[in-house]
């Protein structure tokens, strides 16, 4: 076995066996800490550089530039001409006809009176018309936000026992997810939301739908008491444990305008022409629902209505808002979980559409709106509002132009609000919970759970963990467990980095993998490692004992053979963007056992961090300068050079054969 001498051999630039050298790695010049602290909160807080775009500019258009950051609506509406009026108008009215009955039935699902949730489709989309910068986004309440409501909420508060004190903690929640959206959005916090993956919302959303449709049984089968709970468990218990007060008029209502509404989204799904058919569905239904009822006296006959509305505008709630002992801690907790998820399914619907048209939304900006519509709201008697799918959708397939059509479409509420709401006394609430089921079908995406499993078994067990936490816990069970199984998964990649062996492509200084390469073949007396992450103290240890098992499996297969032994270790650190002192601390000890076992450790391809810490810290010293290579192909290079220098300096002694080791 060649041995490696701890001698100052310096390799110059030139060619070694045919690989053209380009000297030692260079450390780049050092830095104040001022200077890369701000760097590094730049790139944390403001990746997009929103601040480039007043580079130049002076005094009052410095200012005007500023007021169409946070206000959109200056940039496009100067240029609004008739014919986007016109597309605009048509989608306005469309989203209206969705957005009425969707908004009657999701304020009773969240056991609020049935005319918060159309005073939820006035104030929010005029403010969000302003602020955001979605030409597709239509805002109003969702079933999911609707759900987690009343069930934070009614565990504390009852809302049969005490529905003053509900109502009041439904505006605070609202008050306090509108202020913590806004200042996500104001400190460039958005990032917070990426830990809700993709993953963990289609299993999340597909729970919190199954759980509605359940919650959906009370007026499908026309029940007047039924649990407070949401789990699997509860439910059928309290549905099956009522079967002599199921009314069959309701269950037939019921089932017949659940038919009506799944058959209008097959019919729609026919060609983009056909969207109105499944848009129109729900207030048809609702329509039809209340025909039905006022003419044959079916509230005499168990089917329950939804009874008076109070005509008007929305009544101020700014002094309803609940901001002390000992109710606020719940509104508080019910606010910020709800702003979470308001904002992930917001944000990801609208860069949706975004993408469908090409152009850019910006998150923070979003997540400024969304608050700001949410205080707004909270102001006047609404409660939680985001961006929902179902009524995007509608809005894009309507021909939307811009965020006029949420404009439209509170004008028609308005509308209602202030005309039309004795028109739904009669409306019956099975048809209300018809047009929720319907609504929550379209959320359980099976597609993409199986998608997950083909391509991710890890990402398909976050779905799941999400999905039967909801339907078997809550809500709020769900959703820790979704999320803490996602960053587990995190923290498993931060402390279980990948290190892969690397072998040459024959007759090419490439080194790639050899467990993805069939052809990549091993060097001899040379093994060649990749780290695949940043060395950080949660992971130092994991990879000096894993660069060790290398070592030792390696041999063994080595001495298995009857080849030659291991002369060289090669570190690529290529994907190793930053270290640590424990990282650093790392490599000494490796160096040191290696140096005992007569072994060198070169490295390959390190970043400026990497060279910056490893200057700092007298590391290059330890390692020495002249065996850290810009290519993995330079460092086997000059190993077999210098192996062969060796050998002819033993072969002189009579102490090897230099066959060996070529």
């Amino acid at each position: 076995m060649v041995t490696v001498e701890s001698s100052d051999v310096v390799f110059p630039s030139g060619t070694v066996d045919g690989v053209e050298q380009t000297g030692n790695v260079p450390i780049p010049p050092s830095r104040s800490f001022l200077a890369t602290f701000r760097a590094n909160l730049k790139e944390t807080f403001f990746p997009d550089d929103p601040l480039r775009q007043f580079k130049n500019e002076r005094g009052s258009r410095r200012f005007l530039m500023g007021l169409k950051y946070f206000f959109p609506v200056l940039e496009w509406l100067p240029s609004y001409d008739h014919t986007t009026l016109k597309s605009d108008l048509v989608a306005g009215i469309t989203i209206a006809s969705l957005a009425i009955p969707q908004g009657i039935s999701y304020a009773k699902l969240a056991n609020l009176p049935p005319i918060l949730g159309l005073y939820s489709s006035f104030v929010p989309p005029l403010v969000y018309a302003m602020m955001g910068s979605s030409k597709d986004l239509a805002v109003g309440t969702v079933a999911v936000a609707s759900l987690l409501i009343a069930s934070m909420l009614g565990k504390e508060v009852p809302p049969s026992q005490n529905p003053t004190l509900y109502l009041h903690l439904a505006f605070s929640a609202t008050f306090f997810a509108g202020v913590f959206q806004t200042s996500l959005g104001l400190l460039r916090l958005g990032f917070i939301v990426d830990f809700l993956s993709h993953a963990t919302i289609v299993g999340f959303m597909a729970g919190a739908a199954t759980v509605v449709c359940l919650q959906q049984l009370k007026g499908m089968l026309g029940l007047q008491h039924f649990t407070t709970a949401t789990d699997l468990v509860s439910v059928m218990e309290s549905v099956f444990t009522q079967t002599h007060q199921w009314r069959w008029e309701s269950a037939v209502l019921g089932v017949s305008f659940l038919f009506f509404l799944l058959l209008t989204r097959f019919l729609s799904k026919k060609g983009p022409k056909f969207f109105w058919v499944s848009a129109a569905a729900p207030l048809t239904s609702v329509i039809l629902g209340s025909l039905l009822v006022y003419f044959t006296h079916a509230e005499n006959h168990g089917v329950q209505v939804i009874g008076y509305l109070k005509k008007g505008l929305n009544p101020p709630s700014l002094t309803k808002l609940v901001v002390s002992p000992p109710h606020m801690a719940v509104a508080l907790k019910t606010g910020i979980i709800t702003a979470i998820i308001a904002l992930a399914e917001g944000i990801a619907v609208g860069r949706s559409f975004a993408m469908f048209k090409n152009y850019h939304i910006d998150g923070n900006k979003e997540m400024i709106a969304f608050g700001m519509m949410n205080i707004a709201g909270s102001f006047t008697s609404c409660y939680l509002t985001t961006g929902p799918f179902s009524r995007s959708a509608v809005n894009y397939n309507a021909g939307c132009k811009t965020a006029m059509s949420n404009v439209v479409m509170a004008v028609a509420v308005a509308i209602t609000l202030l005309f039309l709401t004795p028109l739904f006394h009669y409306t019956p609430l099975v048809v209300l919970s018809a047009i929720i089921v319907a609504a929550m079908l379209g959320l359980i995406n099976y597609e993409a759970a199986m998608h997950l499993w083909h391509v991710d078994k890890i990402d398909f067990c976050v779905c799941m963990g999400a999905y039967l936490g909801v339907v078997f816990g809550s809500v709020e069970i769900g959703l820790v467990i979704a999320v803490a199984i996602s960053i587990l998964r995190v923290l498993l990649f931060v402390a279980r980095p990948r290190t892969t062996v690397l072998g040459n492509i024959p007759n090419s200084s490439i080194y790639r993998r050899m467990d993805q390469y069939s052809e990549a073949q091993s060097v001899p007396g040379v093994l060649i490692l990749r780290v695949d992450a940043p060395i950080y103290f949660a992971n130092a240890s994991y990879l000096r004992e894993r660069i060790s098992r290398w070592m030792d499996e390696e041999e063994e297969k080595l001495q298995s053979k009857g080849e030659i032994g291991i002369v060289y270790v090669i570190l690529d650190l290529g994907a190793v963007g930053s270290i640590d002192s424990s990282g650093i601390d790392m490599l000494k000890e490796i160096n040191k056992s290696m140096d005992r076992k007569g072994v060198q450790l070169v490295l390959a391809n390190p970043g400026s961090e990497v060279m910056k810490k490893l200057d700092k810290s007298k590391a290059l010293e330890t390692i020495r300068q002249q065996w850290i290579f810009l290519t993995v192909a330079e460092a086997v290079a000059a190993c077999n050079s210098f192996s062969v220098h060796a050998c002819k300096s033993d072969l002189a002694n009579h102490e090897t054969d230099c066959d060996s080791v070529v």
